[in-house]
């Protein structure tokens, strides 16, 4: 299942460009304008639930922060449970973590423990942008770490120019809804 050329080009034409941030030489692709869009998201989460409603999952599991939006949304729509993968410090039971390298130094994320009590779970994984993937595969590690079968991670972009997506490709098949 993928988009026709002009579902992407809704979706695109509804992203921001925003020059220099964080910092300068960055072009934020700001999502806010998507999903005040009600045509560009309504489009994505349509086709995000027509592809995934035969993959027979348990849970969808959203990253800190904006993996949050798109994987409840769609958690609900295919009658699933959501797990949040988070960053450290921001949940409250007990929590397996990974850390990952940053250009700048390190992070970490982490998941509770008995995110998925049913056994071999099948598990989506979902966020907003795919850059270097230091965050996505950090996450894809703890998925698997709890016994979890990640059956594939999605992202709404993907920067192809910073090869992220090999990284997590380690651990399930990647798909993206619009590469740049």
């Amino acid at each position: 299942m993928v988009l026709t050329q002009e579902e992407k080009k809704i979706i695109n034409d509804s992203i921001r460009d925003i020059k220099d941030f964080p910092k300068e030489g960055i072009v934020f692709k700001d999502i806010t304008t998507l999903l005040n869009n009600k045509e560009a998201y309504q489009t994505l989460m349509n086709h995000l639930e027509q592809r995934y409603k035969s993959y027979d999952l348990d849970y969808v599991a959203g990253i800190d922060s904006r993996g949050f939006i798109f994987g409840a949304a769609l958690a609900d729509r295919l009658k699933v449970g959501f797990v949040p993968v988070r960053k450290k410090g921001k949940l409250p039971s007990t929590t397996v973590c990974e850390k990952y390298e940053l250009e700048y130094g390190f992070d970490e994320v982490e998941i509770h423990l008995d995110a998925f009590p049913k056994k071999n779970a099948r598990v989506l994984m979902i966020d907003d942008l795919i850059a270097t993937g230091g965050t996505a595969n950090a996450a894809a590690k703890l998925i698997k770490h709890v016994d979890a079968d990640l059956v594939e991670v999605c992202f709404l972009l993907n920067l192809t120019f910073l090869e992220g997506a090999k990284k997590v490709e380690e651990h399930a098949p990647v798909y993206s809804i619009l590469d740049i």
